[in-house]
């Protein structure tokens, strides 16, 4: 397969997940709720999740039918974190659009959070085939690792002692950890033996943090079209990052000082865009961009050799294919 052969399996498997998606959508009361729902399920995205495991449950022999509802599972979960989060960040947008909280109110949001939780264990339980009883644990163990990295993220932005150590820890758990359930979630399903699920794991566990440190780069090298939302939310929430905690740990003088401001929150008052740029070509001079670039290539090129006791074939190679496409991405 050629680049452009992949883009279409991927559009198709989008597509596929999006119907199904509306099909198992939430068709309660009252319409504020049920509102609520549709527009978050109906925000489109990159369904990263629910499309690598299926191309996980079909790598190992299964078929896309039958990964499509525990597909639906972990993107719902992934998007009840989204809206909580965004509460938690008083985020304005996402995707370009208001937030929940923001478009309805914060109760609203709370409660649209808990109906796509309900609704991915609902879908979860419609798997087949097997018993549910090993999918809903690893999906269980995953959100509850999310819940702690995102904690975690929390209580960093209170510490001023966090380390780069400790990123790692944390984005290994609130990011890392759903994407690395979803491709173990198909491995299973698909009937994969104890090796290749183990495989399947890893390569998500190494995509996971490949992923969340292309999440980092884009939120100050990307447009404000091409995210979705201002350019710099990073720096301005002062937010441990790789690259802040990188460049704090090599800066000297003016610069040295002004990062200390960011990293304690106390940022001078500057005007959003001066502060943003400023920090930006604080990153550039001291080597940081591109030291995350090497250790985001890193982590893909990890990822990938997990693959190796993966058959070949045109899901094998088309999860080599995304994992690269994830970390070139510009959104």
């Amino acid at each position: 397969m050629d680049d452009a052969a992949f883009r279409r399996r991927y559009a198709a498997l989008r597509a596929l997940l999006n119907r199904r998606s509306r099909s198992l959508g939430w068709r309660g009361e009252p319409k504020d709720l049920r509102d609520g729902c549709s527009y978050v399920l109906g925000a489109g995205g990159k369904r990263v999740r629910s499309v690598l495991l299926v191309l996980s449950c079909e790598a190992v022999g299964g078929s896309a039918a039958e990964a499509l509802d525990a597909g639906f599972a972990v993107e719902a979960l992934h998007n009840f974190t989204l809206v909580h989060d965004d509460i938690m960040d008083h985020a304005s947008s996402r995707r370009g659009r208001p937030t929940v909280h923001m478009r309805w109110d914060t109760n609203t949001a709370l409660l649209v959070g808990d109906v796509l939780l309900g609704l991915a264990y609902r879908s979860l339980l419609g798997t087949r085939p097997g018993s549910p009883g090993p999918l809903a644990r690893l999906m269980t163990g995953a959100l509850l690792d999310v819940c702690e990295g995102q904690a975690l993220d929390m209580e960093y932005e209170r510490r001023n002692d966090v380390t780069i150590a400790d990123y790692f820890r944390m984005i290994e758990k609130k990011t890392g950890r759903l994407i690395a359930a979803a491709t173990e979630m198909g491995a299973v399903i698909g009937g994969g033996t104890p090796a290749q699920v183990r495989a399947l794991k890893g390569f998500g566990q190494h995509l996971g943090l490949a992923f969340q440190l292309q999440d980092d780069l884009l939120d100050v090298v990307a447009s404000e079209h091409e995210l979705g939302k201002p350019v710099g939310g990073d720096i301005v929430e002062g937010k441990k990052t790789f690259l802040l905690l990188t460049a704090a740990a090599r800066a000297r003088g003016k610069d040295r000082s002004l990062l200390g401001h960011v990293l304690r929150g106390t940022a001078p008052g500057m005007k959003r865009t001066v502060l943003v740029n400023h920090v930006t070509e604080i990153y550039r001079r001291h080597g940081v961009l591109e030291d995350a670039q090497h250790r985001i290539l890193r982590e893909t090129r990890s990822a990938v050799r997990m693959l190796g006791t993966i058959p070949p074939s045109e899901a094998s190679a088309m999860l080599a294919w995304f994992a690269g496409a994830l970390v070139h991405r510009a959104s």
